[in-house]
């Protein structure tokens, strides 16, 4: 089922399906909530109602005037999750879905039974590190940051742009027809300003990051094969967690989720129901 709902002070879209215990599963840049199409079923399969949203600026939901933080972001998921019926969810995100659920977690605890990061950096616990190109950081995320100028300077040429990055992350599980729907998506009015305001605070989540208490819930950290370096997350989850454990998903990029859906959906139900968590 696809719907929208609004909460706070955002329209948020979002992909439904299933019974039982919530997982919420958020995605990354530059993606939506098709980054998860592949695996949802599966998920469903062993028992979840399984909750795929698009962030605020991504995907089909709005894209607000000026910036905004990966705490506002998770509000609109705390709210979401409410509006839903749910008072508790097994956690997943990936990319700057990572930074969010990471926040999140952080910002409301109870909300979260168990938590899953992936292929990222965490604000505050790491990718400050990782951000600076004259050191090896990725040039992308201050361009992105500068939001606005990101804008300007990709408008009409988003397909170019987007390609070389979904070449790079996928291993094929980002079909044609996701693509077609991501530059659908992208070339709506002001989306890739929403796309680039995932990255336009991270300093300031990171500050955030490193005010909140460490979190208690048990936390997986994923990444594909051929994904990011690991230990730079595994570091930074292990500062920012008190119950932290890894693995790796087989013949995956970045996208593991769509490149290895079969593995992460059972990788992902026997962590959320193993006791203890495995």
């Amino acid at each position: 089922m696809q719907a929208h709902a609004e909460v706070n002070g955002v329209r948020l879209h979002y992909v439904s399906g299933g019974s039982g215990p919530a997982v919420v599963l958020l995605h990354g840049w530059p993606f939506s909530w098709i980054e998860w199409r592949a695996v949802m079923p599966l998920l469903a399969g062993h028992g979840f109602t399984v909750i795929a949203p698009d962030l605020r600026g991504s995907g089909d939901s709005s894209v607000p005037d000026g910036h905004w933080t990966k705490r506002d972001e998770a509000e609109d998921l705390h709210q979401l999750l409410r509006h839903l019926g749910h008072d508790l969810a097994y956690l997943v995100g990936t990319d700057v879905g990572a930074m969010t659920a990471h926040a999140w977690a952080q910002a409301y605890p109870d909300d979260v039974a168990r938590l899953v990061l992936s292929e990222a950096f965490l604000p505050g616990f790491g990718l400050e590190e990782h951000m600076n190109p004259a050191v090896g950081g990725s040039w992308h995320f201050g361009f992105h940051a500068q939001s606005d100028l990101a804008a300007t300077l990709t408008e009409g040429k988003e397909e170019a742009y987007l390609s070389g990055f979904c070449s790079l992350m996928s291993r094929g599980g980002i079909t044609d027809a996701d693509r077609a729907d991501l530059l659908r998506a992208y070339t709506a009015p002001d989306a890739m300003r929403g796309g680039f305001e995932h990255y336009a605070t991270l300093l300031e989540d990171g500050r955030s990051a490193r005010n909140a208490v460490r979190l208690d819930m048990p936390v997986l950290i994923l990444n594909g094969e051929f994904g990011l370096p690991q230990q730079i997350l595994l570091d930074g989850a292990r500062r920012a967690a008190s119950d932290v454990r890894q693995d790796i998903v087989p013949d995956a990029a970045h996208t593991f989720a769509a490149d290895n859906p079969r593995w992460t959906a059972e990788r992902l139900a026997r962590f959320f129901t193993s006791t203890p968590a495995a």
